[in-house]
C-alpha cells in the first residue's frame, strides 16, 4: 500500500513515522474520554460499560472518517461538555430520560450532515475574520493549559474564586461539597503527590522541547505516568477511589468487551413536548457547531493550514465526518461525538494528514482489547501535554493586528472569554459580537460580512431566549 499517494505525505512535507508517532500523541491526550465519559453518563442512567464501548467505536467511526472525507490529522470523539449538557441538564435537570437526550443527539446530527453538504457551515467558517480565527486559536490554547492544571488539581476553587493547589484549600472545597455531612478529606499521598507530579511533568516536557526531543509531548506523559507508578510502589501515591484517585496500574481481570444492546439505538419522544424537544435539538447543535469550528480553526491555523484568504481547504470533508460521526455516536448509544482540540498535541508533533487520524482512530479501536492500560493513565499525567500544547497555540496571538483596535478588541474579548466562560463556543460568540458591534457602530459597517450579521442575531437571541 502505498501511504504517500493515499494521503500525500510528501505534498504535505511529513512522513509516515511522523504521521504515527502524532497519531500515538493525539491518542494519548484524549483517551481520558473513555474513562471519563462513561462515569458523566451513568449519572444519566445508562449503563457504564455499554457506555465505555459506544465511545471508543464512535471515536473510531468519527476519527476515520476525517481522514477518509477531509484527509486532516484531526481526532473525533464523544465531546466534553456537551455529555454534561447531556446528563446533567436534559437528563437529570430537566427530567427527561437517556433516551430522549439520545435522540435529540441523533436529529441534531442529521441536520448536521444536511447543514455539511449544503455547505452552510463551510460558509459560516470562511465569514470569520482573519483576527478573530487566530484569536480562537490562542482562546483555545488558554483554555485546554487550563483544563490541565485543572484536571490536575494545580488550579482549584477558593476564596479568590480560583487559586493554587494546597491541601487546606482543597478540604474545604471537599467539606462545602459535603454540606456538612462527613467526607473523606485529601492527603499528600493521593491529591498532593499527584499535584506535584503533574508540576514535575511540566518540567520535564518543557525541557524536551526546548531540546527538540522528538516526540516530546507523549513522552512528558508517559514519563510522568511512570513516575506515578514508582510513587504508588513507593508508597508515596495511595490510592483513594473515595475521591477520585485510583490505582495507576491496569487492571486486566475485567477484559471483556462490554456489550452496546443496553444502549444501542434506544430512542424515545415519550412525554416531551415538541418545542422543548426542538429547544434541546437546538442547544446541541449550537455547541457542537461553534466548539467543531472553533476547534477547526483554532488547530489548523496553528498548523499553518489555512490558505492565503485565511480558508480551511476540504472543510466540508472535515465538517462532515464530524456530522457522520455525531449520528453514528447516537445510534451507538453516546452523546455528540466531535473534533477534539486535543487534535492540536498532534498536530505539534508534525501530523499534517488523514494518516495521524487513522492511526488514532485504529487505537481507539484496540482501546476496547486492552483497554485496562489506556484508562490507567491519570489526568495528572495528560496535564503537562496540555499545558505544552496551550503554549504552542498561544504563539498565534503575534499574527494579530492588535494596531487596529477594531480587529485587536473583539480578538481580545474572545481570547478572555474561553478561558473565563470554561467554553469555546462562548468565546466564538462574544468575539462575533463584539466584531460586529463595535465596527458597525464606528463606521465600518462595509467589511462585515453576511454570514457576520446573521451569527450575531443568531447569538443575541440565544442569550435571550436559552
Amino acid at each position: 500500500m502505498n501511504l504517500d499517494k493515499i494521503f500525500h505525505l510528501k505534498e504535505n512535507n511529513t512522513n509516515v513515522k511522523t504521521e504515527i508517532l502524532a497519531g500515538v500523541t493525539t491518542f494519548m491526550t484524549m483517551a481520558y474520554i473513555l474513562a471519563v465519559n462513561p462515569n458523566i453518563l451513568a449519572e444519566a442512567g445508562m449503563y457504564h460499560g455499554a457506555v465505555f464501548t459506544a465511545t471508543a467505536l464512535a471515536a473510531f467511526i468519527g476519527t476515520l472518517c476525517m481522514a477518509i472525507f477531509a484527509n486532516y490529522p484531526f481526532a473525533l470523539a464523544p465531546g466534553m461538555g456537551l455529555n454534561a449538557y447531556f446528563a446533567y441538564t436534559v437528563v437529570l435537570q430537566m427530567g427527561y430520560s437517556w433516551k430522549v437526550a439520545l435522540a435529540a443527539v441523533l436529529v441534531e446530527g442529521i441536520i448536521f450532515i444536511l447543514l455539511s453538504l449544503l455547505s452552510v457551515r463551510e460558509a459560516i467558517f470562511d465569514a470569520i475574520p482573519y483576527n478573530l480565527k487566530k484569536a480562537v486559536s490562542v482562546g483555545i490554547g488558554l483554555f485546554i493549559a487550563f483544563i490541565g492544571l485543572q484536571n490536575a488539581k494545580v488550579v482549584i476553587g477558593g476564596s479568590t474564586l480560583l487559586s493554587l493547589f494546597s491541601l487546606d484549600g482543597y478540604n474545604k472545597n471537599l467539606a462545602a461539597a459535603a454540606g456538612g455531612k462527613d467526607f473523606v478529606a485529601a492527603s499528600m499521598n493521593d491529591v498532593g503527590i499527584t499535584v506535584l507530579l503533574a508540576i514535575i511533568g511540566i518540567i520535564i516536557t518543557g525541557i524536551m522541547v526546548v531540546k527538540n526531543v522528538k516526540g516530546n509531548i507523549l513522552w512528558g506523559i508517559l514519563i510522568t505516568w511512570v513516575l506515578g507508578i514508582i510513587c504508588q510502589f513507593a508508597g508515596l501515591y495511595v490510592p483513594n477511589p473515595e475521591l477520585g484517585f485510583y490505582s495507576l496500574l491496569p487492571d486486566f481481570s475485567a477484559g471483556i468487551i462490554p456489550s452496546l444492546s443496553p444502549i444501542f439505538a434506544k430512542f424515545s419522544l415519550e412525554g416531551v413536548p415538541i418545542l422543548e424537544f426542538v429547544v434541546i435539538v437546538f442547544a446541541f447543535l449550537f455547541v457542537d457547531l461553534f466548539d467543531t469550528l472553533g476547534t477547526l480553526i483554532g488547530v489548523s491555523s496553528k498548523a499553518n493550514m489555512l490558505d492565503k484568504d485565511g480558508k480551511l481547504p476540504r472543510i466540508k470533508g472535515a465538517l462532515l465526518a464530524d456530522a457522520v460521526g455525531t449520528t453514528a455516536g447516537a445510534v451507538l448509544g453516546t452523546s455528540t461525538t466531535t473534533t477534539f482540540v486535543e487534535s492540536s498535541s498532534g498536530v505539534a508533533e508534525g501530523g499534517r494528514t488523514g494518516l495521524t487520524a487513522v492511526t488514532t482512530a485504529v487505537l481507539f479501536g484496540l482501546s476496547l482489547f486492552l483497554s485496562p492500560i489506556f484508562l490507567a493513565i491519570p489526568s495528572f499525567a495528560t496535564a503537562p501535554a496540555l499545558v505544552i500544547v496551550g503554549f504552542y497555540m498561544l504563539s498565534a496571538v503575534t499574527d494579530i493586528n492588535f494596531a487596529d483596535a477594531a480587529e485587536g478588541i473583539p480578538a481580545f474579548i474572545c481570547i478572555a472569554a474561553m478561558p473565563f466562560f470554561y467554553s469555546i463556543s462562548e468565546g466564538i460568540s462574544m468575539g462575533v459580537l463584539s466584531y460586529v458591534f463595535l465596527n458597525l457602530l464606528t463606521g465600518k459597517a462595509k467589511k462585515i460580512s453576511p454570514v457576520m450579521y446573521v451569527l450575531a442575531v443568531l447569538f443575541v437571541l440565544k442569550y435571550l431566549l436559552i
